[in-house]
């Protein structure tokens, strides 16, 4: 094949994947019903609007912040009282925040490894970045889809000076340990003298698996990072928590980082608007997507397709997996085509390939899936089902 040939291929590849995300991106606004909008999928209109009652969060007449002081020290205070910590630092990404906590708990222990989780979010998102960048070791202490046991801790050949716990491990399907099991897996790092370190980016949502308050999940860290832009819908940043003599060293480090941003007011009113409207109803999120689970697992079996999972099948956040038995772009339009022609989109997020002739998609419940009953999960899975290739089946109740 020519040259000629193989760019002609490779434009026409590229317009036909953006032709499906134009494609994607109508559905989606276009459809009436649907389990979540969140806030990385909604309009520049629509994310303004998030500021809207900004003046009930903060005196607006105050002045802006420079360099992380005034409102962001109002942030971080909030988010450390939250977590039961001594201090917090707002960073503009969690990439660098954890990056950041880590190389300060090597230069307390002497020791640059990093024990962690090989489906953990710095393995498989960040290009390499603790080693890259901070001059970190990651050891992968399992890859198996569930969190470390304390039992691989204790049985790890090589020291480490912090182990790195992402919860929930969202690669793995948004999976929690039992409160028991993480309590387990603490104890066994400090056996070692370990620091432990959470990365909780979605941390916000585990009270209601662990039956724990924030505080007393935290407490078993000695240092966690929250984001404000995943489940709070924030506009973007993060906080890393912790002993205050560590976070002031963070601080310093993110000044040689490039993270001491001039003004940062935006992003913070949007995480204080997060704290305040959307922190309370994450609980509520849990419950309902585990009815919509439960939905969508009987639906499945009734529809008689020879291999369909939903992962956990009792979901442990608000947020879950769904595997079936076909190639992504043929789900995806399936998907695609339920939003066109019955404004329902079930399944409204990408399908990645999860093995020859398998798929799967996450799935989130947020405040427009509260309005879905499990009869409404149902009936618009059958729906999806008879648009896939042979899809045949009744999968009402």
């Amino acid at each position: 094949m020519s040259d000629t040939a193989e760019h002609g291929e490779e434009r026409n590849a590229a317009d036909s994947a953006e032709q499906r995300r134009e494609r994607r991106t109508a559905a989606y606004r276009g459809a009436q019903r649907i389990l979540a909008r969140p806030g990385h999928r909604a309009t520049l209109r629509e994310r303004l609007a998030v500021l809207d009652e900004a003046a009930d969060l903060y005196d607006l007449d105050e002045p802006v912040d420079v360099y992380g002081n005034r409102i962001v020290e109002v942030l971080e205070e909030r988010v450390a009282g939250l977590l039961g910590k001594e201090a917090a630092a707002f960073f503009p990404t969690g990439t660098m925040a954890q990056q950041i906590a880590l190389r300060c708990w090597a230069g307390r222990t002497g020791d640059t490894t990093v024990a962690l989780h090989g489906l953990s979010h710095p393995e498989l998102h960040e290009r390499n970045a603790f080693s890259t960048v901070s001059g970190l070791r990651p050891v992968r202490v399992t890859s198996e889809p569930r969190l470390p046991t304390a039992d691989e801790i204790r049985g790890f050949e090589e020291p480490f000076g912090a182990l790195m716990l992402e919860l929930p491990l969202r690669d793995a399907g948004f999976v929690l340990p039992s409160w028991e099991e993480l309590s387990e897996v603490v104890e066994a790092a400090r056996e070692r003298d370990a620091v432990v370190h959470f990365d909780g980016a979605r941390l916000w949502e585990c009270t209601p698996h662990f039956g724990r308050p924030l505080d007393e999940i935290a407490g078993l860290a000695d240092s966690v990072y929250v984001s404000f832009y995943k489940s709070l819908d924030g506009y973007s940043g993060a906080a890393l928590a912790g002993p205050k003599t560590l976070v002031d060293e963070a601080k310093t480090w993110r000044h040689r980082y490039g993270g001491m941003v001039a003004h940062q007011f935006p992003a913070v009113l949007s995480a204080l608007a997060g704290l305040e409207q959307k922190l309370p109803r994450l609980p509520e999120y849990v419950a309902h997507a585990r009815v919509v689970a439960a939905a969508l697992r009987e639906g499945f079996a009734a529809a008689g397709l020879p291999w369909a999972r939903v992962h956990p099948e009792e979901p442990h956040t608000h947020e879950f997996q769904v595997w079936l038995p076909y190639d992504p772009q043929v789900l995806e339009d399936a998907a695609v085509r339920q939003a066109e022609e019955t404004k329902t989109y079930l399944f409204s997020g990408f399908w990645e390939r999860g093995g020859p002739g398998l798929a799967f998609t996450e799935v989130s419940v947020r405040a427009e899936g509260l309005e879905w009953t499990a009869d409404d999960v149902r009936a618009a899975l059958r729906d999806f089902v008879e648009r896939l290739p042979g899809g045949v089946g009744d999968v009402s109740s």
